[in-house]
């Protein structure tokens, strides 16, 4: 689903996360992420352990939750979570993605890029990029 100019310009300047993954019980597990626009979705980045890794390695289906700091706005995205992981995603590629979404979710420019690359190396951190099927929104 391609994000209209107005959610993009949403997603550009609003950086906290509530995603929802689904447990093997069929349960939802939720989870906070600082997550940023990256293409046509919303991306952030988790290590190996994490539960939402996990539920998402095996059901890629997931709600993520986008707020204003004040939670007065917010829009939702439902879709899957593409995952880009040191399993599945050529070195080079991971890396730059890991970067961009560091920059996506408001980090900016790191102020020592080998250091933050050998951290993501060290955590053994993913990718997740949640394409949405569909959205919705209040006051965004």
């Amino acid at each position: 689903m391609t994000l209209s100019d107005r959610l993009r310009a949403f997603l550009k300047v609003n950086h906290r996360g509530v995603l929802a993954t689904f447990r093997r019980n069929g349960a939802a597990q939720m989870s906070i992420v600082s997550c940023g626009l990256y293409g046509d979705g919303v991306a952030f980045t988790t290590t190996a352990d994490r539960a939402k890794l996990r539920n998402l390695q095996a059901n890629p289906r997931c709600s993520l939750l986008v707020s204003t700091p004040d939670w007065r706005g917010y829009v939702v995205l439902e879709g899957r979570g593409a995952l880009w992981s040191p399993e599945n995603t050529d070195a080079e590629r991971l890396r730059l993605g890991l970067r961009d979404v560091y920059r996506a979710a408001g980090g900016g420019e790191h102020p020592d890029w080998e250091e933050y690359d050998q951290a993501m190396r060290d955590q053994r951190r993913s990718v997740v990029i949640v394409e949405a099927d569909h959205i919705y929104a209040w006051n965004a």
